[in-house]
């Protein structure tokens, strides 16, 4: 990470040349508390595989049943305009649980998670009433749910469906683990054909959407040769930036399948390009792996590790095995276990989620391990994914995150990740506790974005992004 002291202010994000102000020192005491309230309420809650416990879900909130009764996971949950939180109709005296909806709302895990997180409902209001200008608190679980304060009722697509997973979001991925550098590798020999090479690219998509700003990727394909999806990145780590990335999704989708697995080959390119990064300074410099998604079938392929990786193992290897059969389960996993990695065998599209989510729980060991309670600042971002509703117009803003550990003796060395607690911070509210301190740039007296960090904008919302800068 980066020293405050070594860079020019015109190339330091904004949270950094703001650090010393009180506002931002208020945001990050209030997530502290939150990560050790976290922490405490999950020492002192013991799992139970049985439990029935009736939370508020923000989908099933003030719903009720053919007969006016009100349905499970609903139940009366006040809300009222607020002001200060844009309009919206929340509830200040208590927080409400989104799920993703590929994830069971009444799962043994997500119920004990958020059994155990309703401690944090107090810290919340105390959180609020210190600090009246915090926004949007909350806890995103490994598990997958989402705490939210103050509550709100959560408003599903045109067809019903919640996709919004706090795992997914940029804030999570920076407090979960360290900067990664990952090369995917995928199979498309003729095997993989059909639905093996769909869940293969929405593997590919899923494990895209877990790299942020600080990430640095590059995705090949193998059959009897080694094809670079985009090849002017042949050879080197570009930024997981959001523009790449999206990049990747789109030639992802034109790859189809031929020839024969050649993994060797494959995976010798993989090595050759981190290992070049490493010794050339490049790319993140913190953790390297590779992401082998393949249906099993191989050839020799043990000399490449003894070759690349061995002894050190310095690049973990996380395999996913895809479609329903399991003949070279044994092989695939064999790789990931001698590589410091994880297998996951991915038979559906509905199990691509939760798989590939594993391997940053494998990355956050460390730090977990360690008990690296760093505290995270996402870049300038406009937030429109959090809220499908009217009432919520796009913010700039910029969210503090901090991770939560489990302190259970019996899981401390196995580095168990809880999840992550952070709050949101509205630019505007920032700017309103500034006076000028840099050169006018672009209408504004200190504010500078990097142009990395203005391509975080949905398309077509630049001139709002604009207006709301120049407001300052």
């Amino acid at each position: 990470r980066p020293s405050f002291e070594k860079l020019q202010t015109s190339d330091v994000p904004l949270p950094v040349l703001l650090y010393s102000q009180t506002s931002f020192k208020q945001k990050m005491k209030s997530v502290k508390r939150l990560a050790e309230a976290a922490e405490d309420a999950d020492l002192y809650h013991e799992f139970n595989a049985t439990l029935e416990f009736d939370y508020y879900n923000s989908m099933l909130i003030n719903s009720v049943d053919k007969d006016g009764n009100a349905i499970e996971l609903g139940g009366e949950f006040p809300l009222e305009e607020n002001e200060h939180f844009n309009k919206l109709q929340v509830n200040t005296l208590q927080s409400d649980i989104q799920v993703p909806t590929n994830v069971y709302n009444k799962d043994p895990g997500i119920l004990n998670g958020v059994y155990m997180s309703e401690a944090l409902n107090d810290v919340f209001m105390d959180n609020f009433q210190k600090d009246p200008t915090l926004t949007w608190q909350y806890f995103g679980s490994a598990t997958g749910f989402f705490r939210l304060y103050p509550g709100i009722a959560w408003t599903p697509d045109e067809n019903g469906v919640v996709t919004f997973d706090c795992r997914n979001r940029n804030w999570y991925i920076q407090a979960a683990t360290s900067p990664k550098d990952i090369i995917i590798v995928v199979d498309v020999s003729g095997s993989m054909k059909g639905l093996r090479l769909t869940i293969a690219k929405h593997t590919i998509n899923t494990i895209l959407d877990t790299l942020g700003e600080n990430d640095f990727v590059n995705v090949i394909a193998y059959s009897d040769y080694v094809q670079y999806v985009e090849p002017c990145f042949k050879g080197t780590l570009v930024q997981a930036d959001l523009d790449n990335r999206e990049h990747f999704k789109l030639l992802v989708e034109e790859l189809q399948v031929k020839g024969e697995g050649k993994v060797k080959k494959a995976m010798k390119e993989s090595f050759k390009i981190l290992n070049e990064a490493a010794s050339l300074g490049q790319g993140s410099l913190c953790n390297q792996a590779i992401m082998l998604i393949t249906d099993g079938a191989m050839e020799d392929y043990e000399e490449v590790f003894q070759e690349f990786n061995w002894p050190e193992r310095r690049v973990r290897v996380f395999t996913y095995l895809i479609g329903r059969e399991v003949t070279f389960a044994d092989t695939v996993k064999w790789i990931a276990c001698n590589n410091k990695g994880y297998y996951t065998h991915v038979s559906t599209l509905a199990d691509v989620q939760e798989n590939v989510m594993e391997y940053l729980h494998v990355l956050s060991r460390p730090m977990v391990i360690n008990h690296d309670h760093d505290i995270i600042w996402t870049e300038a971002y406009m937030d429109s994914a959090l809220f499908n509703t009217q009432a919520q117009s796009l913010l700039l803003m910029t969210s503090v995150a901090m991770p939560v550990f489990s302190k259970k003796k019996e899981t401390l060395s196995h580095g168990i990740l809880l999840g992550v607690v952070g709050t949101d911070v509205p630019l505007r509210e920032l700017m309103r506790s500034m006076s000028p301190c840099v050169s006018p740039i672009a209408g504004c007296p200190w504010l500078r974005l990097p142009q990395h960090q203005q391509r975080l904008y949905p398309r077509g919302k630049e001139a709002e992004a604009k207006t709301q800068l120049q407001q300052c």
